[in-house]
């Protein structure tokens, strides 16, 4: 078993302190900002320190390899981008506060995510459609290591989905510019250029998550176990565990504690250094 360490900044200390906690036979790099303790010994202790020096532990089985997986599955808002759109869409028509404090609590797994979408696309009735456009354009912003983490996965032959509880105006446009293979979420319904305040079709949550992963495994012919996937929110658990990998991103605390990793401090390519 080795041990990942990443974060902004590690400081040699740290890595000794926690070779030294481990009872680690040695520290290799895997870049300037993440480290391999090999054959490390899980300690208790060793998430308070972390947590402490805000950096992000791992302990990964020493043939674990990207090599080894086939498919990538991610979620959108707050984990492959900094915002949630139908807040700042809601923001448009005065009303984020409401929303977002819906949004929260659907993310915490306090309401049921299709209730709780269904009441936040309501408070849209009216919006112009140009409204989404300028949310992309002035306010969706990439989370850090996105960039590296979509090339890595392409340079490693690895499917990628990006399935989304939010909307296909986003998603189509992120799929475009990243190269995902698929994307998959809800479509807002416009009618005469405004938003009707509705969803068209199935609402994508939490099990249409998982059956995407599902179907495009079953598609491309390889099993659940050679999936990873990412997300931050309670719709995102499904998912997270039929994988073989779940890993929760700057996630709720019912999701890290569900995942097989959680990334705290990183960016999104510190999963490629899970997997190195």
């Amino acid at each position: 078993m080795n041990l990942v360490v990443q974060g902004p900044q590690v400081e040699t200390r740290a890595l000794k302190d926690l070779a030294a906690l481990t009872a680690s036979e040695g520290i290799g790099r895997i870049s300037n900002t993440a480290f391999r303790l090999l054959g490390a010994t899980p300690h208790p202790e060793v998430a308070g320190y972390c947590e402490q020096h805000a950096l992000d532990y791992a302990f990964v089985p020493d043939n674990q390899r990207l090599a080894d997986y086939r498919l990538f599955v991610t979620d959108m808002d707050s984990t492959l981008i900094t915002i949630e759109c139908i807040d700042e869409i809601a923001d448009m028509q005065g009303l984020k506060q409401e929303v977002s404090q819906i949004t929260e609590a659907a993310m915490r797994g306090e309401l049921d995510f299709c209730e709780s979408l269904t009441r936040r696309v309501a408070l849209l009735a009216g919006l112009p459609e140009a409204a989404l456009e300028r949310v992309f354009n002035e306010r969706l912003k990439l989370n850090p290591g996105a960039e590296t983490l979509i090339a890595g996965l392409k340079q490693a032959g690895i499917v990628t989905v990006l399935v989304s509880g939010g909307f296909t105006y986003f998603t189509e446009r992120l799929q475009q510019q990243l190269g995902f293979d698929y994307a998959v979420a809800n479509e807002l319904e416009v009618v005469d250029g405004r938003l009707t305040g509705r969803v068209k079709g199935e609402i994508v949550d939490g099990q249409i998550k998982r059956k995407t992963l599902l179907q495009v495994c079953q598609e491309r012919g390889f099993a659940a176990d050679r999936a990873i996937a990412a997300g931050d929110g309670a719709n995102d658990l499904p998912m997270l565990t039929e994988a073989g990998v779940g890993i929760a991103y700057h996630a709720k605390p019912v999701v890290r504690e569900k995942a097989t990793y959680a990334l705290n401090h990183s960016g999104l390519d510190g999963i490629l250094n899970l997997f190195a």
